[in-house]
């Protein structure tokens, strides 16, 4: 399990310890670009709309800014309200929007079951009997209106092409800034010729780096952060003392008043400077699953906080008694020459992992949106066995340090730079205040007043920097913007055109009324191994196997239907991971395996997935066969008795257990959320909590339809052993996607050029899947939506 799953509070003497530890490494992987922020907030705020000068007015002003906007928007905000907004210890967008979907019918995500429900990780909080009513009159709101689903995903996506835009700017503006202090110790000619050529040589080192993994970043990093942190703390600490020690003074609100008085529109244009200084606040969120609760907030509160209000203070100590700064304010001008050479390398190194930190954000975030049917399909790599959630994407790698590259080159200034960083960051923070404000009411119960003071009072703040960071539009502002359209566009499209085919599939599937009628050879030879077809239903026959049975003269002893599906809970604990059942009657040698991950799961290699597969149908026959209602449900091979008109058998929840435990019966309906077509399968699904060992005779001695079924078991059992010996194909459908005569242009836009091109361009699920092309079976088929 994961250190950070783990529960840091408790009576043991451990649970301390194991907190601090995940405090101190939480420093190298959280706080990387938090703590880097007094490089260039500074520069950016006084770059072109405000001068310093000798009255001080306008450097005191920015200093009560930055500590109070860092004193509400990362403390209270985050530290101590939305990180209780977690979703089973993950955190970030997607798990406010998967606890937002689990609390209400809003989600657009297909293929989804009540079954899925009986998830241990599918937690579901009931509110007092108080307040009841008003939280029901906003779920009602949010579950009629059909549109508002599709603005909660749409709000979902913008902020998750924010993050994106996040990763492809914090590289460039932070290694950016840190080589920058190259020009106090050389001339402006060669300064010019140099900061770019060595920014960029150090981003090309570190996407280069990506492949390697950073399951042991915590550990690598933190000391550079702690001692980043340290440096800044001390130095701000001595420019206090030395230069002016009535700085303290400009924390009182007093200040900001005086400077907005002061500057006027000027001083509200470079509030997009001062957000700066919560850029990576983020991350706290975003990172909850690695660490805790108490660790982030550990580390926050008495570390990164403090050491970044002493070297804010510090810098504005230095700059009051320098007025002569007014057009180059540099965080190296406020270091001693004496040690300015080490700092530089301290904050290079900082620079690189605080840029690391939201590389692998990046990386997490589209894997996420990927389970979600929400991006083109890419090649995940899981760099770690040990640590959950480290993975590699390398097209997004590659991609990234492109771009990157080109921004630096571009905009060639911190100005630009933190123009787009900062409105990136704030539309990030606008997107979680409203998702945490429906987390208040629907998941929380707290009646909606407190829902509107936080979105209110949080939102109001983050809107007054979003504009001043808007106005900037022509100086760098375009490029989140842009770059959040095309994403937005994308990953619309890609959800769009895959639901629409999962509609396509399920008005054409195949009853099982027809394939029981094909007989127990199902009409053709069978031969042996394994067959795996993979489909998005969860019931029924897809309409590629009937097109297999129509046209192919043979096919595998063993047959299994597989769904691989996402569930909108972060991880599926792999006992619960497999939902099995029977397709017909025993005789058949056919099952459904619903295979189901979190949307911080990352799938499995296809050798473990085969074996698991295999391991899971044999605990699924001898569990199916030991029950007394196995006779009644026609295993023998008088025929199949079914009491559903489907035909479709019990699904039993089959995990890593020596045997099972059956639970009282309830009877569940699969519905596709968000759509008007309800998938039923009238499944029942049988928990194994307290497993017990399976018997196949009683001790006394059974009947002769126990020892019957005894022996049948035993059949099918070598059944599937002699398949697996002689081989495994994967059936995979490959679609093409074309609109209705008479459709929209905008949906033919978006379909026959968008989607196709993408599909074309993109991963193929076998590639997504890992399957071996030599076992590789591809369907064609053509969806008409």
């Amino acid at each position: 399990m994961d250190l950070g799953r783990e529960k840091c509070w408790g009576n043991t003497k451990d649970s301390w310890r194991t907190t601090l530890v995940l405090a101190y490494q939480s420093l190298g992987v959280v706080y990387g670009d938090l703590s880097i922020s007094p490089l260039y907030v500074y520069k950016s705020t006084f770059a072109s709309d405000i001068h310093h000068s000798e009255t001080n007015e306008e450097i005191f002003g920015v200093l009560s800014f930055v500590f109070w906007t860092l004193t509400l928007v990362p403390l209270f905000k985050y530290v101590f309200i939305v990180l209780r907004a977690d979703d089973n210890g993950e955190g970030g967008t997607f798990a406010l929007y998967s606890s937002i979907c689990r609390h209400a019918k809003v989600s657009l995500l297909p293929n989804q079951q009540t079954a899925d429900e009986s998830l241990s990780t599918y937690k579901l909080k009931q509110p007092p009997e108080s307040e009841k009513s008003n939280r029901s009159k906003v779920k009602m709101v949010l579950e009629k209106h059909k549109s508002l689903h599709t603005a909660l995903l749409i709000l979902v996506l913008l902020g998750t092409c924010m993050v994106i835009g996040d990763g492809l700017l914090t590289p460039a503006i932070s290694v950016f800034s840190a080589v920058s202090g190259l020009e106090l110790s050389m001339s402006k000619q060669h300064h010019e010729y140099a900061v770019i050529p060595i920014t960029c040589f150090i981003l090309v080192c570190l996407f280069a780096l990506q492949h390697y993994g950073t399951h042991r970043v915590g550990f690598f990093f933190a000391p550079i952060v702690l001692l980043w942190l340290i440096c800044i703390s001390g130095l701000g600490l001595y420019n206090i003392l030395v230069w002016n020690r009535q700085v303290y003074k400009a924390l009182s609100p007093y200040y900001m008043y005086k400077f907005l008085k002061k500057t006027k529109t000027r001083g509200w244009m470079s509030l997009g400077g001062i957000l700066l200084c919560i850029t990576g606040s983020e991350a706290m969120f975003a990172d909850l699953g690695h660490f805790s609760y108490a660790a982030i907030q550990i580390a926050f509160s008495f570390l990164v906080y403090p050491a970044l209000i002493l070297g804010y203070m510090g810098q504005a100590a230095y700059l009051s008694k320098h007025h002569q700064m007014a057009y180059d304010i540099s965080y190296f001008v406020s270091v001693p020459e004496s040690v300015r050479w080490p700092v530089l390398v301290i904050a290079i190194l900082a620079s690189v992992v605080g840029s690391q930190a939201i590389i692998s954000g990046t990386f997490s975030i589209i894997n996420q949106s990927q389970s979600l049917g929400c991006f083109p399909r890419v090649k995940v790599v899981h760099t770690s066995d040990k640590k959950h959630g480290q993975i590699y994407i390398p097209e997004i790698n590659w991609i990234l340090m492109v771009l990157c590259i080109a921004v630096t080159i571009g905009f060639r200034d911190t100005k630009h730079l933190g123009n787009a960083s900062g409105l990136a960051v704030m539309a990030v923070m606008m997107v979680t205040t409203c998702l945490t404000s429906l987390v208040i009411i629907l998941c929380w119960h707290k009646p909606p007043i407190v829902a509107l003071c936080f979105l209110f009072f949080f939102g109001s703040i983050e809107l007054l920097y979003f504009s001043a960071s808007l106005v900037k539009f022509r100086e760098g502002a375009w490029l989140p913007i842009l770059l959040a359209l095309f994403l937005v566009t994308i990953m619309f499209v890609w959800h769009y055109a895959t639901t629409k085919k999962y509609q396509y599939d399920l008005q054409n599937k195949v009853s099982l009324e027809w394939l029981l009628a094909l007989g127990s050879s199902l009409g053709i030879s069978r031969v042996p191994g394994i067959g795996l077809v993979f489909t998005d239903l969860t019931s029924g026959i897809p309409a590629n196997f009937s097109r297999f049975v129509t046209n192919l003269p043979a096919f595998h002893r063993i047959l299994v239907f597989v769904c691989v599906k996402s569930v909108p809970v972060p991880f599926v604990p792999p006992p619960e991971r497999y939902l099995m059942g029977r397709v017909g009657p025993a005789s058949f040698r056919s099952y459904r395996c619903i295979v189901r991950y979190g949307y911080r799961d990352v799938h499995q290699d296809v050798n473990s997935f085969e074996s698991e597969l295999v391991n899971r149908l044999t605990d699924f026959i001898r569990y199916d066969w030991s029950r007394p209602e196995a006779a009644s449900d026609g295993h023998e091979d008088g025929g199949f008795r079914s009491s559903r008109s489907s035909g479709e058998q019990m699904l039993a929840v089959i995990g890593n257990l020596e045997g099972f435990e059956e639970h009282e019966s309830i009877t569940q309906v699969s519905v596709s959320l968000g759509f008007p077509t309800v998938e039923s399968m009238g499944d029942i699904t049988e928990m194994n909590m307290n497993p017990r060992r399976v018997r196949f005779a009683d001790d006394d001695g059974d009947d002769e339809g126990g020892d019957l079924r005894d022996v049948q078991m035993r059949e099918e059992l070598q059944d599937l052993l002699d398949a697996q010996q002689s081989g495994t194909a994967f059936i995979l459908g490959h679609s093409h996607v074309k609109t209705k005569q008479g459709s929209s242009i905008l949906k033919r836009l978006a379909i026959n050029f968008g989607y196709n091109f993408l599909r074309r361009n993109c991963r193929g699920p076998d590639v997504v899947l890992k399957v071996p092309p030599a076992s590789l079976l591809e369907v064609g088929m053509v969806y008409v939506v």
